[in-house]
């Protein structure tokens, strides 16, 4: 951002670093240099200006709070997905959309085996494909498909619980051996590859529900088949 006195331009400030320049350059009536600057000097001098600060007010019932709040739509989110996964056709199980697409049955398995990443976030420390290749759950029936996701929700709800919050704060990691897919915090990562990750792959599954007509249920508001 550019600031104008009275002589033009005095200096240029780039958030909390001020840059002046020296007179050498032919800029001594648009760009006066600062009183401390000393004949001779580099063209450009970095002044880096002390951030004002405030005194921590953090605290275990503060942190316990934030924890509380960044996951307080989890049983939620989870009693909405299993009413999609409630709606599964048996009949149409091998049914895709496209070519490219997962059929019907490899996406709502899916679905219902994803709250595991929570379990595996909360308990260690990163997940490794290259010594736990991934293998596609093998539910096929809606029954089947409940179950797994009952039993997948209900670990991830038990580990979720049992960390504090400092144990939310260490980071987590994705990978293939050295290839990093994500690292984050333990919190960022349960948001994003569980929480997130179920409700993209739920709305996949209720457009997948639109185009074989199957009454698709309300998720966060009412849909075309059911009122909220």
């Amino acid at each position: 951002m550019f600031f104008a006195g009275k002589t033009g331009l005095s200096s240029l400030r780039f958030g909390i670093y001020s840059v002046s320049c020296s007179p050498r350059r032919g800029y001594r009536r648009r760009l006066p240099a600062p009183p401390s600057r000393r004949i001779g000097a580099p063209f450009t001098t970095i002044q880096r200006r002390t951030p004002m600060t405030t005194p921590s007010t953090d605290t275990a019932s503060d942190r316990q709070i934030e924890l509380d709040t960044l996951f307080a739509d989890l049983d939620q989110e989870f009693a909405t997905t299993r009413r999609v996964l409630e709606r599964y056709p048996d009949a149409h199980a091998d049914w895709r959309p496209h070519e490219k697409s997962m059929s019907l049955v490899e996406l709502a398995a899916h679905v219902a085996n994803l709250p595991h990443f929570g379990e595996n976030i909360a308990e260690s420390s990163e997940f490794d494909f290259a010594t736990a290749p991934y293998v596609p759950p093998s539910a096929r029936t809606r029954a089947e498909i409940l179950d797994l996701f009952d039993e997948k929700s209900a670990a991830a709800r038990r580990a979720i619980g049992s960390l504090d919050a400092d144990a939310m704060r260490t980071n987590w990691k994705l990978r293939a051996g050295d290839k990093i897919f994500a690292s984050a915090t333990r919190a960022y990562q349960l948001r994003r590859l569980m929480l997130s990750h179920i409700i993209h792959h739920r709305a996949q599954l209720t457009v997948y529900y639109r185009l074989l007509g199957v009454p698709v249920p309300s998720v966060y508001g009412p849909s075309a088949d059911e009122a909220v």
